[in-house]
């Protein structure tokens, strides 16, 4: 067995999840509307030193979708992931998404930088930091303290994601934060030496390496949407629209509905073929709707305003 000794809290950045001061944001937090739907994988070698070791080959891609169910794939060294959407992820205040890795505790962290794409040609980074001394390499099982990591993904245990704010790339020439259309993770490789990764400042990244296993290297588990626009279909195709926000989708027991910039009268529930199992009157800006009796499966929620404008949100039930 494994075992070591840590002490948490020594850097300047948010602990791990259940510490005060957290940022983790946990798979079934409501706050995440949806998950990514579609993946690009280019994965890396298991040693990036010794080649001839072959790529990580843990998981299939499709393992990156949906919900965060603890089911990975493994990215290999410097190994690249490119997440997509049904909708464009729009920046609103806090976390605008959230990326989750399956480690098995708190401290044995595999990280990767986070970069985002508005056109999926141009992408652009997260400003990062690592903080983890660079006097001892960290060897396959060594440990990293997460207050010493900003801007990483990986940074928390499996089960919680690490967020990420689209308005701190505001004003970025080429990126339209208001309509990201492409995620990408690129592995970050913790060698000390020459085949090793540096974070915004220039330092050497040290992280556990090297992981010369099938499963080496970060490993993604899902990448959940927080803030992304409502849709109004329409003859001319779907218009964006920030009327109103749907979340958690997939949902189990209960479905919020937040009221934006709309006086939504009426709301229901149908199934695909078109047939109501929920009506209800609306008022205010906030609303739940209970769903725990509907079987699993695809559900189209419709809101109605006062002026005959029909807002439709397709959703799962889980």
């Amino acid at each position: 067995m494994f075992c070591a000794a840590f002490v948490y809290a020594q850097g300047p950045y948010p602990p791990a999840a259940g510490n005060s001061g957290s940022t983790a944001i946990a798979l079934d937090d409501e706050r995440i509307i949806t998950w990514a739907s579609g993946i690009q994988l280019e994965r890396g070698f298991m040693n990036i030193a010794d080649t001839s070791s072959g790529q990580a080959t843990h998981g299939e891609k499709d393992w990156a979708l949906g919900i965060s169910d603890l089911a990975a794939v493994s990215l290999g060294d410097g190994g690249i992931a490119i997440l997509t959407f049904q909708n464009p992820i729009i920046n609103l205040p806090g976390p605008d998404f959230a990326v989750f890795e399956n480690s098995f505790n708190d401290n044995f962290l595999e990280l990767a930088f986070v970069e985002v794409s508005s056109d999926g040609v141009e992408f652009h980074r997260f400003s990062n930091h690592s903080l983890t001394s660079n006097l001892m390499q960290i060897d396959a099982f060594g440990t990293i303290d997460p207050t010493d990591i900003h801007g990483l993904a990986g940074k928390y245990r499996a089960e919680y994601g690490t967020p990420f704010d689209l308005e701190e790339l505001k004003g970025t020439a080429g990126l339209d934060i208001d309509h990201i259309t492409h995620i990408r993770l690129v592995d970050v490789v913790g060698d000390l030496g020459s085949n090793g990764s540096i974070d915004t400042a220039g330092n050497k990244i040290n992280d556990p390496y090297p992981t010369e296993f099938f499963s080496g290297g970060f490993d993604l588990d899902a990448v959940g949407a927080i803030n992304i626009p409502g849709w109004w279909p329409t003859g001319a195709g779907d218009v964006a629209s920030t009327a109103y926000k749907v979340y958690p989708n997939p949902a189990t027991n209960i479905l919020h509905v937040d009221i934006r910039d709309a006086e939504i009268k009426n709301i229901a529930v149908t199934t695909v073929t078109g047939v109501t199992v929920i009506q209800s009157e609306a008022s205010g800006q906030q609303h739940k709707v209970d769903i725990s009796h509907l079987p699993g499966g695809i559900y189209y929620l419709i809101l109605n305003d006062a002026n005959g404008n029909e807002w439709v949100e397709r959703f799962t039930k889980y």
